[in-house]
């Protein structure tokens, strides 16, 4: 079976996830994508050094030394396989769990550390809620809390783009709640109607904080929403990191050279809470959980590896030493580091200060004096 057919509006609508993993832990050969030996062990290691991070961020929150944090913990295939089939010069439109796509896009362990905490050395000054994100260096553009919001804007600089003809793609990732907001039909209208070099990646993770899937949309899926604004829609195994390439890249590859925008739904699952002020208990069966903990895509992804001979016990234990010490030494030089200063709140509004911020700014200076 092949990819196209599970397109919306190619051969109908499919329910069942595209996938290139099989259930021996094999890669099916006719779907699997171009990937040098080199880049899968890159790929491997960026999940497990995301899965590191949220596990050690989460605990510093339920330490009391983070104010709050949102994992991606089960859901690192989605979020790294999409960012793998991306140029550099392509711009990313985030949503709240896309760890993995700012570390396989060169954003360091530090870089995230510093913002979480909100230090001097956050790019965003302090300014932003813990995981609300923003890499300029990497075109990954700030995260917002209310949903839905980036769509619009990733299909509005995608649409800047094509009529500069510039051949860059704007991806945009989305959870399955966002998809009861305006925004989202939006923006895949106006993405329809002017054919945008946009992905919608939708990471559906089976929960908007406690509302479940099944009260979200009557559709039997997704991806089939696609095909009201006149594009195709996908259906992909989110746990399988593969998959993910292989369908990422034909949609990046269709919208590069003209064919409009595609919406990829990943089916995956939110094993954690939603977020550090989240009891999932509360509304969840535990048995659901441990159905999809066995479908981890870290540990799938590790056990094709070692079908390939490329994982091994020796590799995985100097990986897993390597990141923990990242890890750690990023969060130690974060919590070194000093607060924003208070003028700081002054900088970044114009490109050149006018005469009453001025004023402002050193007013609050004087005031600080004197409270000193």
């Amino acid at each position: 079976m092949s990819l196209i057919e599970f397109k919306v509006g190619a051969s109908g609508v499919q329910n069942v996830p595209f996938s290139v993993l099989r259930a021996d832990d094999t890669a099916d050969p006719a779907l699997m994508p171009d990937i040098p030996e080199s880049d899968l062990r890159a790929l491997y290691r960026t999940m497990v050094l995301t899965r590191a991070f949220d596990a050690r961020m989460f605990t510093l929150q339920r330490q009391g030394r983070l104010g709050f944090y949102l994992a991606c913990t089960g859901e690192e295939a989605a979020t790294v396989g999409s960012a793998y089939a991306l140029k550099p010069e392509d711009w990313v439109f985030p949503c709240y769990r896309e760890q993995g796509c700012y570390l396989w896009r060169g954003v360091t362990v530090q870089e995230m550390a510093h913002q979480c905490y909100g230090n001097a050395l956050d790019h965003t000054k302090g300014r932003q809620m813990p995981v609300h994100y923003s890499f300029r260096a990497q075109n990954i553009v700030s995260i917002s809390s209310p949903l839905a919001v980036q769509l619009p804007q990733a299909v509005g600089t995608a649409w800047a783009a094509k009529l500069r003809h510039d051949p860059i793609v704007t991806l945009t990732y989305f959870g399955e709640g966002s998809t009861s907001e305006g925004d989202f039909h939006v923006g895949l209208n106006f993405a329809g109607v002017y054919k945008t070099p946009t992905i919608f990646f939708l990471r559906n993770n089976g929960w908007a904080i406690s509302t479940p899937r099944e009260v979200q949309t009557a559709s039997e899926n997704f991806a089939m929403k696609a095909a009201a604004y006149g594009f195709e829609g996908v259906l992909v195994d989110g746990n399988d990191i593969l998959a993910v390439i292989a369908a990422t890249q034909d949609a990046v590859e269709k919208a590069r050279n003209g064919g409009g925008p595609t919406l990829i739904e990943a089916v995956t699952y939110r094993v954690g809470s939603h977020s550090t002020s989240d009891d999932p208990s509360a509304y969840r069966n535990e048995a659901d959980v441990k159905v999809w903990e066995e479908k981890d895509p870290v540990q799938r992804f590790q056990r094709y590896l070692a079908k390939r001979g490329i994982w091994t016990p020796e590799w995985e234990a100097e990986l897993q030493a390597a990141v923990k010490a990242e890890v750690d030494e990023a969060v130690q030089n974060a919590e070194k580091a000093a607060a924003p200063t208070p003028e700081t709140l002054f900088d970044d509004v114009f490109a050149e200060m006018p005469a009453f911020l001025q004023e402002q700014r050193a007013e609050l200076l004087d005031s600080l004096k004197e409270t000193r």
